[in-house]
């Protein structure tokens, strides 16, 4: 299932979310999230789930945020609750399998998908 070429601009994008999941704390704070529902939670419950708290989670949120790959809902200068962007996330799994098998030669029975 071979796709049309992405922009440099969407390779750029992609990039970027690839580099923003580099970490084994934002990875856990994402998947937390995943978990967690398009409701997300509060910080604190985050916080608690992931076993990362204060300044370190608010470090990994800004860079995930930054990368479009979660939300912030803010009250005041608080952020009261985050959650994954699943289209996002969506998006960047799409770019990764777009072309999956595409260079594999016929009935050589690569099923992925």
């Amino acid at each position: 299932m071979k796709h049309e070429s992405q922009s440099p601009k969407d390779v750029d994008v992609f990039a970027s979310q690839f580099a923003a999941l580099g970490s084994e704390h934002r990875l856990s704070v994402l998947r937390t999230l995943v978990r967690a529902g398009p409701e997300g939670l509060t910080i604190g419950a985050l916080g608690e789930r992931c076993g990362i708290t204060g300044s370190t989670l608010t470090h990994h949120m800004k860079i995930l945020a930054a990368a479009g790959l979660v939300t912030q809902e803010k009250q005041g200068r608080s952020i009261i609750c985050a959650a994954a962007e699943y289209d996002v996330m969506r998006a960047l799994s799409d770019y990764l399998l777009s072309e999956c098998c595409a260079d594999c030669a016929e009935g050589e029975g690569h099923n992925h998908g």
